[in-house]
């Protein structure tokens, strides 16, 4: 199946467009993390504890109500927790809420879920879940979340200059960093949270970029082999591999965009922010692996072209 029979688009005539779009794109995302210091981190980052709770209508646990989420913040607030962070959690009737509280939390949800039962006499209030995670542990979460996404990097930096050459690897760290960082960037600016579920999408948006980049980059190294003894612009021969990959990518790429969109609308909130992250890195993604990763190898080789270039002429 092809979508494209022929395709002769360049690529690469676009590439300096490309550079402005990707450097505006991580200018906006650094500036966003920076002013709000950093990302977002979850409970499972910065400590605290998360609640889950359900109203039931009390004569008929079955039908749907929707539960009033400005009332329960009211009592959070009169409760002492008014900087809890309140939200609709699946459907109307449950909600979710994140508190900075770490100490007694048992004995503060039992107490709150009574003080809830007051104020909702209609409905019957249950508890689903309660997770608490301490400060200490958040820190040694980010710090492995980050080490994780580093040693990744680094491994595939290594095994693509194995393989291919070290500007390929260049090439693809690149287009790696590129994504990561506008995907952090998103999350920031859009003020949504970074979980663990979100750093496990950030490493599966390395491994899917890296994929569609490989791919390109076979096909690159076996037209330098093939048209290695013919006058060629190196430039045309990137854009000619690009083309011949072009249906695979968007066939991939679509069908892959089409589940995790799906994910994103009908999976719940459980998995919403992890399936957006999904939808942010495989565009991002697709686009690094044409735009970031192969014109590095151009620009890599006209620098090359140029300094030998100087150099015979320094020799005459």
């Amino acid at each position: 199946m092809r979508f494209f029979r022929k395709p002769s688009i360049d690529f690469m005539k676009s590439r300096k467009i490309a550079y402005v779009v990707s450097g505006s794109l991580i200018l906006i995302s650094i500036i966003s993390l920076i002013v709000h210091g950093g990302p977002r981190y979850s409970v499972d980052f910065r400590g605290g504890t998360f609640m889950e709770i359900r109203f039931e209508d009390k004569n008929d646990p079955q039908k749907p109500v929707t539960v009033d989420i400005g009332k329960v913040r009211k009592v959070f607030s009169e409760f002492g927790m008014g900087n809890a962070e309140i939200k609709h959690y699946g459907s109307p009737q449950e909600i979710a809420a994140r508190a900075d509280v770490i100490e007694n939390t048992d004995a503060l949800m039992n107490r709150l879920i009574e003080r809830l039962q007051e104020a909702f006499p209609e409905y019957k209030v249950i508890e689903m879940r309660k997770e608490t995670v301490g400060p200490k542990v958040g820190k040694e979460l980010v710090g492995a979340a980050i080490l994780a996404i580093f040693w990744s990097i680094i491994f595939i930096l290594i095994y693509i200059m194995w393989r291919f050459e070290l500007r390929f690897g260049v090439g693809a760290v690149l287009a790696l960093l590129h994504d990561v960082t506008i995907t952090l960037g998103v999350f920031s600016v859009l003020n949504l949270e970074v979980s663990i579920a979100i750093v496990a999408a950030l490493l599966t948006i390395v491994g899917y970029s890296l994929n569609d980049t490989i791919v390109v980059y076979d096909r690159i190294r076996e037209n330098l082999h093939t048209y290695k003894r013919r006058t060629m612009d190196f430039a045309h021969i990137i854009n000619t591999s690009i083309n011949e990959t072009l249906s695979r990518t968007v066939i991939t790429s679509g069908t892959t965009l089409m589940v995790v969109l799906i994910l994103y609308l009908f999976g719940g909130e459980v998995i919403k922010d992890f399936a957006f992250a999904l939808l942010v890195g495989i565009v991002v993604g697709t686009y690094s692996s044409i735009f970031i990763a192969s014109p590095v190898l151009v620009e890599w080789e006209e620098r090359k072209l140029a300094r030998a270039a100087r150099l015979a002429k320094v020799k005459k």
